[in-house]
């Protein structure tokens, strides 16, 4: 799943491509199908009539939500899950695999949205967190995200540090990547406990992921998979990596074996000597 770098790569290209067209109409494809609807909450009908001829005013993300504000206070909420794409494309570019969507612009171009797995979708709504289905926490990479603020996630509890970062109540945006990387770059072990944290190894981490995010963004994300820009690019993030789906292979640190173990379900890697 596009986790914040990902997102936030792709909230900046829209932000320079699209901010300022007005959408002209909306293709379903017929083949859609009806089990899994593209369209969260509303029908087509009063999607369309939602958007056409809105102007696109802002690019907006909330954790791995993104958000197109429109000149008639809605906003169009969009959330990849697990295989989405979207992609600014000209109409004679080449058809997508798996097409869920196309908007059009009054410039000629489309936003096309596709997804294999068809987990992701739009929404049209007065504000981004009504799409949300619990309060997320703050923006990890904004001054709301503190080393007090992470102190107390961790304060207490008996869950591992690892199922704390992916929390989106905690944090929002981290996912199973950054999670790994932070959790390497600060030391920690991600299966200790959360109340296990000491006041150092808090603002260590607290510094890990924002460092670890950064990196992404700059990166324009990680690319293991699915994940793609609005141009269809890949991202190169993944193969920076420390710790992430590098299982058996040697730590860059100290040349241990880097493991990987399930924690909260997830499956988690880390080096044996370097994280404690």
């Amino acid at each position: 799943m596009p986790e914040l770098p990902e997102v936030e790569t792709i909230r900046r290209d829209l932000e320079r491509r699209v901010v300022g067209r007005r959408f002209t109409g909306v293709t379903i494809p017929p083949d859609t199908g009806k089990a899994v609807p593209v369209l969260k909450g509303i029908d087509e009908a009063s999607f369309r009539e939602g958007i056409v001829g809105a102007r696109i005013e802002a690019a907006e993300r909330r954790g791995k939500y993104l958000a197109l504000r429109l000149d008639t206070g809605s906003a169009l909420v969009v959330h990849l899950r697990m295989t989405g794409a979207l992609l600014h494309r000209r109409p004679d570019d080449a058809p997508e695999r798996f097409l869920r969507a196309i908007l059009h612009l009054d410039d000629g171009s489309e936003l096309r949205f596709t997804d294999m797995r068809k987990f992701g979708g739009f929404w049209l709504l007065d504000d981004i967190d009504e799409a949300v289905s619990s309060p997320l926490g703050p923006e990890p990479l904004s001054e709301g995200f503190t080393v007090e603020g992470l102190a107390q996630s961790m304060a207490g509890r008996k869950a591992p540090v690892k199922a704390i970062l992916l929390d989106q109540r905690h944090i929002a945006g981290i996912g199973n990547i950054y999670a790994d990387e932070a959790c390497y770059e600060a030391g920690i072990d991600p299966r200790r406990l959360g109340a296990t944290l000491t006041p150092p190894e808090v603002e260590a981490l607290h510094a890990a992921v924002r460092s670890v995010l950064l990196f992404g963004v700059e990166s324009r994300g990680a690319s293991f998979k699915d994940y793609k820009d609005v141009e269809g690019e890949s991202g190169s993030m993944h193969m920076y990596v420390k710790v992430f789906r590098r299982t058996g292979a040697p730590c860059y640190t100290c040349e241990s074996i880097i493991q990987r173990v399930k924690v909260g379900g997830r499956s988690t890697h880390f080096c044996p000597s370097c994280q404690h």
